[in-house]
């Protein structure tokens, strides 16, 4: 299917703050001689890699959006998507997969998101560097962002 819309979003605060907290428990493991740390270290490095990029593509038919290599892949139809407007996170809601009070969250840095609204009533945010380029994408020219 082709694309309409592909971009991949790079996670540079996740990998920096990951890869420090890698370095640290491995220097730890060794220096302590505990090696169940090495474990601490391989968990963070999985993370690392899975949360690093978020990618969001629309196609003729549907949303499409995974991070890293292509964990965590979801998808909707276009056809189920009732608006799509540019929003602005708080903060606190910060990076990965989780429920907020606007619903879902998939974000890998920063505070910018698009707001998808579905036809069914529940609404979910995609984390973007690009929120008014994934709003037009979706057919839903960008207005003002949403508040927080």
């Amino acid at each position: 299917m082709r694309n309409i819309y592909r971009h991949t979003q790079i996670g540079w605060t996740i990998i920096l703050t990951l890869g420090l907290a890698a370095f640290f428990a491995a220097i730890a493991a060794v220096a302590s001689l505990r090696w169940p740390l090495l474990l601490v270290v391989a968990v963070t490095i999985f993370s690392c890699l899975l949360f690093s990029s978020l990618t969001i593509a629309v196609t003729e038919s549907e949303l499409v959006w995974f991070f890293g290599p292509g964990f965590l892949r979801r998808r909707i139809a276009l056809s189920e998507i009732a608006s799509a407007e540019p929003a602005r996170n708080k903060w606190w809601w910060g990076w990965g997969v989780h429920l907020t009070p606007r619903g879902w969250l998939y974000n890998v840095d920063g505070r910018d998101a698009v707001e998808i609204a579905q036809k069914d009533g529940k609404s979910f945010r995609l984390g973007t560097d690009e929120p008014q380029a994934l709003a037009s994408a979706l057919g839903f020219p960008p207005r003002q962002r949403l508040a927080e």
